[in-house]
């Protein structure tokens, strides 16, 4: 609990550290904008062989700042709460059924954005996260729903994003693909044998809304 507090203090550090920064740096053709957004999570593991197509679906909700530099080029920071993992669908001769691989992150994106047109925006950065809960769940002949300690499993992730946005002012839509590059399993030794489990890393593709608040 100490190291999670910790982690959402910096966060608003660095928020109030960017914001004033580039507040400075704005003129009476571009302002700093404010709000909120949330959309729908499409969610996968992937590792250095092949990719998990078992799609687990899920959820994003959060705030962001867009920090303009220029007319066209913008900085924009957020803080989210979104859903990844994986889902994985079973049947054999013995057992049949889906089992879900949770994880809930606390996120924080920080992208480039540039303003192509007046309502068409290509974005592209990356992103840090902390883990702040997992579970394992199951439908089918065998029903579970279990917590796993997030101690277990990597705390931090990181990776790339790139999207595109749309906006309606006040209301913008985007579709934004996130590529894992921290590998979700820590590493254990065991008998002189090292080996990580899961051996994977997120993959995300995120359809969002956002509300524009000033």
């Amino acid at each position: 609990m100490k190291m999670h507090t910790n982690f959402l203090c910096a966060l608003a550090l660095f928020f109030s550290a960017s914001f004033g920064m580039l507040q400075a740096q704005n003129d009476e053709n571009v302002t700093t904008e404010f709000g909120v957004k949330g959309g729908f999570n499409m969610s996968n593991l992937y590792n250095n062989n092949a990719d998990d197509e078992n799609i687990l679906y899920g959820f994003n909700a959060g705030v962001y700042a867009t920090l303009p530099i220029s007319d066209f080029i913008a900085i924009q920071p957020e803080i989210l709460f979104t859903t990844k993992g994986a889902e994985l669908e079973y049947n054999n001769a013995f057992v049949s059924g889906t089992g879900k691989f949770k994880l809930n992150y606390i996120e924080v994106p920080l992208l480039v954005r540039v303003n192509v047109t007046k309502n068409f925006n290509i974005h592209a950065g990356g992103y840090a996260s902390y883990l702040v809960s997992s579970k394992v769940s199951g439908d089918g002949d065998f029903n579970f729903d279990e917590e796993i300690n997030a101690d277990d499993l990597n705390r931090f992730d990181a990776g790339l994003s790139a999207g595109v946005g749309v906006d309606f002012s006040p209301i913008s839509i985007g579709l934004r693909y996130n590529y894992g590059l921290t590998t979700i399993g820590k590493e254990r030794t065991v008998a002189g044998t090292t080996y990580t489990v899961p051996d994977a890393k997120n993959s995300n593709l995120s359809l969002y809304l956002s509300y524009k608040l000033n």
